[in-house]
C-alpha cells in the first residue's frame, strides 16, 4: 500500500513522545523530508512558508530522534514516535500545545502544555515539592524524606501484593494506584524523572527477564 501523498505531495506528520506519550508537535512531510528523516533518524519536515526541508533542531539543538514512523488507517497521516532532546516548542515550552480552547474559543495567555496524565502528576508532586503553600500530604511525605517515603512504598506494597491475591478487581486497582503515586512521590524526592524509569523498561523491552537480572546481579 502506498502512502496518499494528495495533491500537493505532503502529509501531516504528529510527533510523539515515544516514553510520554505527549504529542509534542505537527508538521508536514514530503517524499524528500520522509527519506532523509529515514536515512538519518532525525526528523525532518517540509516548510511550507519556505518551501525547503528542515530538520528539527539543526539550529536551537532541540531534535527529535526518531524511533519509528507509523502510517494511519487512510496513509494520509504520519505518526513519529520520538526521543525529544530540550523543548519542541518555539516558545521554549516541551510541546506545541499549550492554549486551550473553550466556548470563548482559544485561550489569549499561555497555559500549560497538554500532557497523559502520570507526566501531569508528575508536575503536580514536583510543583507540591517546592510550593510554600500550606503543607500537603504530598509535602509531608517529602519533607519526611527518603525514610519515610521508602516505608510507605513498602507499606503499599504490601497491601497491593494482598488485594492481588484474594481481592476484587476494584481494590487492586485501588492499591496499585497507591503504589504508582508514592513510587512518584519518591522519584521525585530524588530528582529522578519517570521517562528515565520508562525509558529502562523500553530498553529492557525484548530481553529475557532472568537474562536482564543476571546481567545486574553480575559482578562489576
Amino acid at each position: 500500500m502506498e502512502l496518499a501523498w494528495g495533491e500537493a505531495g505532503l502529509l501531516p506528520a504528529i510527533v510523539q513522545d515515544r516514553l510520554t506519550g505527549q504529542v509534542r508537535m505537527l508538521a508536514y512531510m514530503n517524499r524528500a523530508s520522509l527519506e532523509r528523516t529515514i536515512e538519518t533518524g532525525r526528523a525532518t519536515f517540509f516548510s511550507r512558508s519556505r518551501g525547503a526541508l528542515w530538520e528539527k533542531g539543526e539550529t536551537s539543538g532541540n531534535t527529535l530522534a526518531v524511533a519509528a514512523i507509523v502510517a494511519d488507517c487512510d496513509a494520509d497521516t504520519l505518526l513519529l514516535l520520538v526521543d525529544p532532546v530540550g523543548p519542541t516548542c518555539h516558545t521554549g515550552k516541551p510541546a506545541c500545545f499549550f492554549r486551550r480552547v473553550d466556548e470563548h474559543g482559544i485561550a489569549a495567555e499561555s497555559g500549560v502544555d497538554a500532557a497523559a496524565f502520570l507526566e501531569v502528576l508528575e508536575r503536580e508532586i514536583e510543583a507540591r515539592r517546592t510550593s510554600s503553600a500550606e503543607k500537603s500530604y504530598t509535602r509531608s511525605l517529602l519533607d519526611g524524606g527518603p525514610a519515610k517515603i521508602g516505608a510507605k512504598i513498602r507499606e503499599e506494597a504490601d497491601e497491593l501484593a494482598r488485594a492481588i491475591e484474594g481481592e476484587d478487581d476494584a481494590r487492586v486497582a485501588n492499591e496499585a494506584a497507591d503504589v504508582v503515586y508514592h513510587v512518584l512521590v519518591g522519584l521525585a524526592s530524588r530528582g529522578v524523572p519517570l521517562r528515565d524509569v520508562v525509558r529502562v523498561l523500553a530498553a529492557r523491552a525484548g530481553t529475557s527477564g532472568h537474562e536482564e537480572k543476571a546481567k545486574r546481579s553480575a559482578p562489576r
